[in-house]
């Protein structure tokens, strides 16, 4: 988190409706919301803008008696987010009149000193009480607000950047963005906090502690990082209906948001399915992959045998991203923790690298004399030249005749050639392949004024077919 923008909490009893005025704020679905109280248990962090301010907007968990350690933490992060911001939102439920929580959370805002705005939500609701109901909690500013039909929302806005400085802060334009992904309770919170350097993300030995994507920006060598961590993935049949569901979800957009993805796998359960089955999400959706065998410290008697014992198996049963570098990490120790981030800057390079089309050229030809590609009588596939048309991931487009024949042991191998000439370690390549003939009679096609032959309309006229018998 910038420390130059202002900081703002919100917090409340558990499900007054604060992730949802989150939201509206953000202008993104960010925190998870729910009817269930207590969804939010992680600190969750936005950036808003507003009448040309910038303030970091942080959601918390609902205020309550802590039980237990873990319910502790909770709130001591709680405590710790009013500390910290230059505002504090107090949430309340309108339809409900004041009790001793309201009591103790517009206690707790108003000894900090700091600009408190009381938010009356819910206000759109038949039972919902008159603004004089929540006077006697001391709060001069109170505004009423319907989260979830977006009303009110600019009031609190308003409100919020009269009590501070119009900061604004411009994006890094070359960010790096890392995703923590594993299984539940494989050590993601512990090694974000670790890299963050603070106590961002709730850390217990709760399996599924994280709900939320948590996000914070650091600066490594110069380089703006945001650094990601996930909820954790349970196997599809372990999964709870609702929240849960949802945190996957999310975790499989972080996938999708990131360059890179530090795929964490624990030292005690090692080469589980799901850890395989997540590697080739990450793969298959181009972003760069480490993979993190977590908790080190917890292995007795550990030595450079037993990481080179392991080292094969687990690259035996990863061997279908055999480009991904496999490193051993201890949060608690610190071992090799900062080397996650040399890794991940020296991905993003390897991503980007500068290729000459000759050198591809010269490689494809050499490729092609030394082992043709095999095909049918009369059809064999002719390789002509080769370009590079994208990075991030570094996508290469193969031009010859009759390509639909290329065997996929043929692309692999031509893969393996790519990544001895370029080294590509880190990161998937793609592989594209342009026949020629049928460029030439698609172009014949749209000229007559007719559909192009694509897969798409090969499978339509296909499908057509068959109703017609």
């Amino acid at each position: 988190m910038a420390t130059r923008l202002p900081t703002v909490a919100i917090i409340g009893r558990a499900n007054a409706g604060k992730s949802s005025l989150f939201n509206r704020m953000v202008r993104a679905q960010q925190a998870i919301v729910a009817r269930e109280a207590g969804t939010t248990r992680d600190n969750v962090v936005g950036k808003v803008e507003h009448q040309h301010h910038q303030f970091w907007l942080v959601d918390t968990a609902g205020l309550k008696p802590a039980e237990d350690e873990f319910e502790a933490t909770i709130q001591d992060q709680i405590e710790d987010a009013a500390a910290a911001a230059d505002v504090i939102l107090v949430v309340i439920d309108s339809t409900q009149y004041v009790g001793d929580e309201e009591r103790a959370v517009a206690k707790k805002a108003l000894r900090s000193k700091k600009p408190v705005i009381l938010v009356a939500n819910k206000a759109d609701l038949r039972d919902s009480l008159a603004s004089t109901e929540f006077q006697r909690l001391g709060i001069k500013a109170i505004i009423r607000t319907s989260a979830e039909h977006s009303s009110g929302i600019t009031d609190v806005l308003d409100a919020v950047v009269s009590h501070i400085p119009a900061t604004y802060e411009e994006a890094p334009s070359d960010i790096l963005r890392i995703a923590l992904i594993g299984r539940p309770n494989v050590g993601k919170s512990y090694l974000f906090n670790t890299l963050a350097g603070k106590q961002q993300a709730i850390v217990a030995n709760v399996a599924g502690t994280t709900r939320d994507l948590n996000r914070i920006t650091v600066t490594y060598h110069g380089q703006a990082l945001e650094l990601i961590d996930t909820a954790g993935v349970r196997r599809q049949g372990k999964q709870e209906v609702g929240i849960e569901k949802f945190s996957v979800l999310r975790t499989i957009a972080a996938i999708e948001e990131s360059d890179i993805c530090l795929l964490l796998m624990d030292v005690g359960e090692l080469n589980t399915q799901l850890d395989q089955r997540l590697a080739g999400m990450i793969a298959e959706a181009g972003k760069g992959l480490v993979l993190v065998v977590s908790k080190w410290d917890a292995v007795e008697g550990k030595d450079a045998y037993t990481r080179d014992a392991l080292a094969p198996k687990i690259a035996n049963n990863f061997d279908f991203v055999p480009w991904a570098p496999l490193i051993f990490t201890s949060s608690v120790t610190g071992q090799n923790v900062a080397k996650l981030l040399d890794l991940a800057l020296d991905i993003a390079v390897r991503r980007q690298q500068p290729t000459k089309t000759r050198v591809l050229n010269d490689m494809l030809q050499q490729a092609v004399a030394k082992h043709p590609p095999a095909g049918l009588k009369n059809t064999h596939p002719k390789l002509r030249y080769i370009v590079q048309t994208d990075t991030m991931p570094p996508w290469f487009v193969i031009h010859g005749s009759n390509l639909k024949f290329v065997h996929w042991s043929y692309k692999r191998y031509l893969e393996r050639l790519l990544r001895e000439t370029y080294n590509y370690a880190g990161t998937p390549i793609k592989f594209s392949f342009r026949d020629e003939k049928q460029v030439k009679s698609n172009k014949e096609r749209v000229a007559r004024g007719l559909a192009p032959v694509t897969k798409a309309y090969k499978q339509a006229k296909q499908a057509a077919s068959r109703d017609n018998k």
